[in-house]
């Protein structure tokens, strides 16, 4: 009778552990959204935390981080991101990372280095994307950007160039290639008109749907294949508009897409019974960060994180059949944020004073040269777009020393550039960027307590947060060439390359 209760009680142990087991099984998501922002280092992502708790109680005393999105989910990670170059990469070397799993070098985009008989790297043959093997499945592939469609980023998910800059290629490809089912954010970058009109030809000569106004965009659904959409409203460099400056517009009575719009379409054109992969970056975090613009960089990263909202809203219909991943490529700027200095007032909701980006504040400043404007006058625009105030006893008032750094900037600024004579200390302070920008820019984010200790890119660990089907893979600290093996795992493909 022992003999047989212990048998009993072994075989129920073995059903339990099976039963077990089968709870906690890998379980292949169907749907599965990479959110990359660029240059998003960890503390970019605290800052915006701040600033979003201060805009949603700016009469609190003292403030604590408000949840993003995606910064409350339980698995989170730690990514190396050298390169072949160093332990600098840039974003085409660390996209050639999670897209394929290979290091190479700073400016390629997914081909492979080895060194020759004299031990100089170079490039060799090209790599296998996650994306190939996931159409070989029979998935659907979609790319997203705030920035242009054929920049490195958005590029590595469906080219292969020894070249970043080889625009015209890499759009090419887009469009005559097998990948890619959706393409949608910003415009095509060309070197020149006519190979920007080149590619829209090219892409409606292979099939592809081109729609490029707002009602046409939101109309789009799954009965439309190979679709192209191209915000109606693009900025410089062929991308969308910062964030900051299109939530400024959308409160004059603009009505203008945002990156959670182009989400909710491309979700739209590519949502199957087999499923999807979508990535989605937030290019423009890069951008103001190497502008060392604060507000702007958080204003894109809370863009990223209402993007994040979306595949969150669509994974609510697709319990345990979706896997949301949000990452960076690398840091950009090395941002700093906190300060204990008790004489400057160092709070982050100064930021919310901030109306333009960099970008917008330098086409003023163009205008300024343009029409002589005085430096009393510009002081004035200069307050209403960023709050500084040569008014006594406020937040935001000039100190003797940051209305002289503001003046010096100015005299270099209403210059012609071809006639402007820097010093080496000026050409390494203003970074290439327009003088009166920067020196309002640095002016709000110091009294902000937000820092920059370069106009480049980091070599800092940049965080992954998983949610949803086999998140748990992105537990701990790894390189970025592992992001493409945990996805490839975590979708249950196997790499032949």
């Amino acid at each position: 009778m022992k003999k047989v209760i212990a048998i009993l009680v072994v075989l129920v142990f073995i059903f339990l552990g099976v039963t077990a087991y089968a709870d906690n099984a890998k379980t292949t998501p169907k749907y599965v959204f990479v959110f990359i922002g660029d240059g998003m280092g960890s503390v970019q992502i605290e800052a915006a935390q701040y600033y979003l708790s201060f805009e949603e109680n700016p009469s609190a005393k003292t403030i604590t981080p408000e949840e993003l999105s995606f910064t409350s989910w339980s698995n989170i990670g730690m990514v190396s991101t050298n390169n072949v170059n160093g332990s600098t990469t840039d974003s085409a070397a660390a996209v050639t990372a999670m897209a394929s799993g290979n290091k190479t070098l700073s400016g390629a985009i997914n081909y492979k280095v080895a060194k020759n008989i004299i031990g100089i790297k170079q490039l060799t043959t090209p790599a296998k994307l996650i994306t190939e093997y996931v159409k070989e499945a029979g998935i659907k592939v979609g790319v997203i950007t705030s920035v242009s469609l054929n920049h490195a980023t958005p590029a590595g998910f469906y080219a292969k160039a020894k070249s970043r800059d080889d625009y015209y290629n890499i759009g090419a490809q887009a469009f005559t290639g097998t990948i890619l089912d959706f393409l949608g954010g910003g415009s095509l970058l060309a070197m020149n008109p006519t190979n920007q009109t080149g590619l829209q030809e090219l892409a409606a000569d292979n099939g592809w749907k081109i729609v490029n106004s707002k009602e046409d965009i939101l109309a789009i659904n799954a009965s439309d294949r190979k679709v192209y959409t191209m915000n109606p409203d693009i900025a410089e460099n062929s991308a969308m508009a910062y964030e900051i400056d299109r939530e400024r517009r959308v409160s004059n009575g603009e009505d203008i897409l945002s990156l959670a719009d182009m989400v909710s379409t491309g979700i739209r054109v590519l949502d199957n019974k087999e499923g999807f992969f979508l990535m989605i970056e937030g290019g423009k975090i890069d951008w103001a960060c190497h502008a060392n613009d604060a507000a702007a960089s958080i204003h894109d990263t809370l863009a990223l994180s209402d993007a994040v909202q979306v595949a969150l809203d669509f994974a609510s219909h697709h319990l345990n059949e979706t896997l949301i991943v949000v990452t960076a490529d690398h840091e950009t700027g090395g941002m700093t944020f906190g300060t204990d200095n008790s004489v400057v007032p160092a709070h982050i909701g100064n930021l919310v004073n901030q109306a333009v980006s960099f970008e917008v504040f330098s086409d003023i400043v163009a205008d300024m040269r343009a029409n002589g404007t005085t430096f009393e006058d510009a002081l004035t625009i200069i307050e209403s777009d960023y709050g500084l105030t040569t008014k006594p006893r406020y937040d935001l008032s000039l100190s003797a020393a940051e209305l002289e750094f503001i003046k010096t900037a100015f005299t270099i600024s209403m210059t012609p550039r071809d006639e402007r004579i820097l010093s080496d200390i000026q050409e390494v302070l203003y970074g290439g960027y327009e003088p009166l920008v920067i020196a309002v820019t640095q002016i709000l984010d110091h009294k902000a307590g937000v820092y920059f200790s370069t106009y480049g890119h980091t070599g800092q660990l940049i965080p992954v947060y998983a949610w949803g089907a086999n998140s748990d893979f992105f537990n701990g600290t790894f390189d970025n060439t592992d992001i493409f093996y945990k996805l490839m795992d975590a979708m249950d493909l196997v790499a032949s390359d």
